[in-house]
């Protein structure tokens, strides 16, 4: 089953399994299987199966360029899932009913394990809304502890006599008297 998830590649948003790929686990070779395909082009619309274009071909294969016999002479084709279980009815072997089987599975077995990463990344997303509000309140709590162990600032100080108005004034010779009393009576 692992083998077979190898084989399944993620292109235009399908996941599918090449041509060459299918013939290989079927037992046949390539130009059989794409021959099969041909002559029921009717169960095998675009949303089954479709051809590479070049720049799909370079990166999944590294290709030469062939020269004379031998070499593919046309691009890949890709099968969906659908266009996968539409082989086994095409190719009738007992060979080919098995094959599809343990494909189907893996397919399945990939959608499971894309649904469980799906969930993942969503609470991870969530995780991250969450410490980002964290973040904001973290650098807050260092900056006020951070106010709290800076020595405290000295007031300047002053020099000269500072006028003070008639109010002021009379409050500021009450109190001395006050102070002069009181060290008075502390006298006797």
């Amino acid at each position: 089953m692992e083998r077979i998830q190898g084989l399944i590649f993620l292109i235009r948003g399908e996941k599918v399994m090449l041509d060459r790929d299918l013939a290989a686990l079927y037992g046949v070779t390539t130009g059989n299987l794409n021959k099969a395909v041909k002559r029921n082009q009717d169960r095998f619309p675009l949303d089954f199966m479709f051809q590479l274009n070049a720049e799909e071909e370079n990166l999944i294969f590294q290709i030469g360029i062939s020269r004379g016999h031998g070499g593919r002479r046309h691009n890949s084709s890709a099968f969906t899932e659908q266009g996968v279980a539409m082989l086994s009815s095409v190719l009738r072997s007992k060979r080919a009913v098995q094959v599809n089987v343990a494909i189907m599975r893996a397919f399945v077995s990939l959608r499971r394990l894309l649904a469980t990463n799906e969930a993942l990344a969503r609470k991870f997303a969530e995780l991250e809304r969450r410490l980002e509000g964290h973040d904001q309140a973290i650098k807050s709590l260092f900056d006020a502890i951070r106010e709290l162990m800076a020595p405290p600032v000295k007031p300047k100080r002053e020099i000269g006599f500072h006028a003070i108005g008639k109010e002021a004034a009379a409050d500021v010779q009450t109190l001395s008297k006050r102070k002069r009393i009181e060290k008075n009576s502390r006298a006797f």
